[in-house]
């Protein structure tokens, strides 16, 4: 691809996000009911490509549970709320209702209670006890420190995740992690990310991950583009990532999964990130909308606790409908908020493709009009594409 000169001595990539592209209708279509949206990885198979993000605002047992009983994974963020206290709710209860200049401050102090590895034995068995494929999140700097512990309480997916991680971490002070050699050790199925370049993908496939996150700043409670300027659009993130899966696969014959992590509101940006490579998607802020979520109608993201450099906030999301009903429906509204993977559905039957890997080959174009074209209606009336 070429570049463009961005003065002297620096040039760079165009970069696209999910608004700049579109999918282009082929010349089949089929009917949504043949379509098959399920996921396969490792040994796992769920009916749903979906992985609920491991954020407290997201994530409590409770809806990892309901997330595996409708077929997807919710990730229990294992460094979160749910691990340094044993009832946390009046905790939610309280960052519900804080002011926005006082949510920072006070969120950091919460998150100063110690994890307690009992915790997480404890939540890892409440996951397991439920009969769901339970998953989990850590950062690489307590991964070592943790993995005894998780191991020992049978969790079935491990994901190592932080605004960016790589298979190589360079440290004077500490000893970092070596991604390839706990991958090896501890024999757990781990995803690993976030990342948004192919060389940054193609190393940590290398590690032995079953699958790598895809994903920079692009979340609705994430301000690491802001604070850091780090981040690449998620539309050439995932298949710059999704070219490293396949030169990976030529050299070893293994197959490792691209989640799109973060940037999706709706259905259609679900659909154009499988569109452009992705095996599944990870899901933040539209999950938080959901009656069962653990603060509903809030969201805040991993960083936004940190005590010295907080790169994430929290934000207010609307109250929309169940669990089941932003994942699966009926939808009662028109903005594309509800029903995500029926949507998904609809969309690959439009195009003809029957199962997730083929919609990754659908042909896709830059298309910068695509959310304002014939909508101005919309638009100064606040419904529907304009909302």
């Amino acid at each position: 691809m070429a570049e463009i000169e961005i003065g002297i001595g620096k040039s760079g990539r165009r970069a696209y996000g999910f608004d700049d592209i579109a999918i282009v209708p082929s010349r089949r279509t089929r009917d949504p009911e043949d379509v098959d949206i399920s996921w396969d990885i490792d040994a796992y198979h769920f009916d749903l490509p979906v992985l609920a993000s491991a954020m407290d605002g997201v994530v409590s047992p409770r809806t990892a549970i309901e997330m595996g009983r409708l077929g997807g994974a919710g990730v229990l963020n294992l460094e979160g709320l749910w691990t340094r206290y044993e009832d946390p709710m009046p905790l939610f209860a309280e960052i519900m209702e804080l002011d926005n200049d006082k949510a920072t401050a006070r969120m950091q102090q919460m998150y100063e209670e110690p994890i307690k590895l009992e915790l997480v034995s404890a939540r890892i068995k409440e996951l397991n006890d439920a009969g769901i494929i339970s998953a989990a999140s850590v950062t690489p700097q307590r991964t070592d420190w943790m993995a005894k512990a998780i191991a020992e309480a049978g969790l079935n997916i491990l994901v190592v995740q932080g605004t960016v991680v790589s298979a190589e971490h360079v440290s004077k002070t500490v000893e970092p992690l070596n991604l390839k050699q706990f991958i090896r050790e501890y024999d757990i199925p781990t995803i690993v990310g976030g990342c948004a370049s192919y060389q940054a993908g193609l190393h940590l496939m290398r590690t032995g991950a079953i699958g790598v996150l895809v994903g920079v700043g692009p979340g609705n409670a994430c301000t690491t583009r802001g604070v850091l300027g780090l981040g690449v659009p998620q539309a050439t993130a995932i298949a710059d990532v999704a070219g490293a899966r396949m030169r990976h696969l030529d050299e070893t014959g293994v197959y490792v999964h691209v989640i799109a992590d973060g940037g999706m509101s709706k259905g259609g940006d679900v659909s154009k990130a499988i569109a452009c490579g992705a095996d599944a998607v990870m899901l933040g802020s539209p999950l938080s909308s959901a009656v069962e979520a653990p603060a509903p109608g809030n969201h805040w993201g991993m960083a936004t606790f940190h005590p010295t450099l907080p790169r994430g906030t929290r934000v207010k999301t609307q109250v929309r409908g169940t669990l089941e009903e932003i994942l699966l429906g009926p939808a009662h509204q028109n903005d594309g908020r509800m029903n995500l993977f029926g949507a998904l559905r609809t969309s690959m039957a439009t195009c003809g493709y029957e199962t997730v890997k083929e919609f990754q080959k659908a042909e896709v174009m830059v298309a910068p009009s695509l959310q304002t074209e014939g909508k101005d209606l919309q638009r100064s009336q606040g419904v529907g594409m304009g909302h």
